[in-house]
């Protein structure tokens, strides 16, 4: 997992160009359930693994000063690229990062699997104000035809056996709660948990989803000339444009 962490910054500008970004809508749910359960609005916040800062300029965007963190160079060189003017960005792993706030909100967008499992809720809730929110979202990108998506299994199995990233805590994918939701529920830290799903469906042409596929982090790890044999396979099983879910499962939980 460490390595697999680590292999973004070679592909920063393909990660900007062909990862899809946040709806409003999400923002808008997170902001409705800090009224809620935290009484008051999101002022400012800390993002762990900004990236590219897809989902900093959708909280920045709607006036929350964010704080961006990102350990990759390249991965934060692109984020400063875009960033607004109420992002200060900080180069840091997670598990790097001194106490500080105390923040109103801590957030990951598809970014929390690659922290350290030691002490990952204690730190967040430090981070964090009394009655304060965690959320964390994301989720795969993938094709919505069964039948190509076998397709597309069966020409990348020599090289690849699967490009998904495994459960944290090896919660299965037909479990109603998923990871980490099955943490929060837990922890000492938080209550309030809560796991909602945002429905989303993208179409794009074959080429951008292989450019899609080229930032993940399963195809980064292989050799470059294996790579990119496997990338010619699946676009010969490709039609012209592709059907994609890429539903944004959401986590949300209060500081105690």
């Amino acid at each position: 997992m460490p390595e697999r962490a680590l292999s973004f910054g070679t592909v920063a500008a393909a990660y900007e160009r062909y990862r899809p970004g946040y709806p409003a809508e999400l923002f808008d749910l997170v902001a409705e359930y800090a009224a809620v359960q935290a009484g008051g609005p999101v002022r400012t916040a800390l993002e762990i693994g900004a990236g590219t800062g897809k989902a900093t300029r959708l909280f920045a965007g709607r006036g929350v000063a964010v704080t961006a963190t990102e350990p990759d160079p390249a991965m934060l060189a692109e984020l400063r690229r875009h960033a607004p003017g109420n992002v200060r960005t900080v180069r840091a792993a997670f598990e790097e990062l001194p106490p500080d706030g105390p923040y109103d909100l801590v957030y990951a967008a598809a970014a929390l699997h690659w922290t350290d499992p030691v002490g990952r809720w204690r730190r967040v809730a430090e981070l964090l104000r009394p009655g304060g929110v965690f959320a964390c979202f994301g989720g795969p990108v993938q094709l919505a035809d069964p039948e190509l998506a076998e397709a597309v299994r069966v020409v990348r199995a020599p090289f690849l056996a699967s490009d998904d990233v495994p459960s944290p805590d090896g919660t299965p994918p037909e479990r109603a709660l998923q990871w980490p939701g099955t943490e929060l529920r837990r922890s000492e830290w938080f209550d309030q948990a809560q796991q909602l799903v945002q429905p989303r469906r993208l179409t794009m042409a074959a080429a951008e989803y292989l450019g899609h596929l080229s930032t993940v982090s399963a195809y980064l790890l292989l050799p470059e000339d294996t790579r990119a044999e496997v990338f010619r396979r699946i676009l010969t099983v490709l039609p012209e444009r592709v059907a994609l879910e890429a539903d944004i499962t959401v986590h949300l939980a209060r500081r105690r």
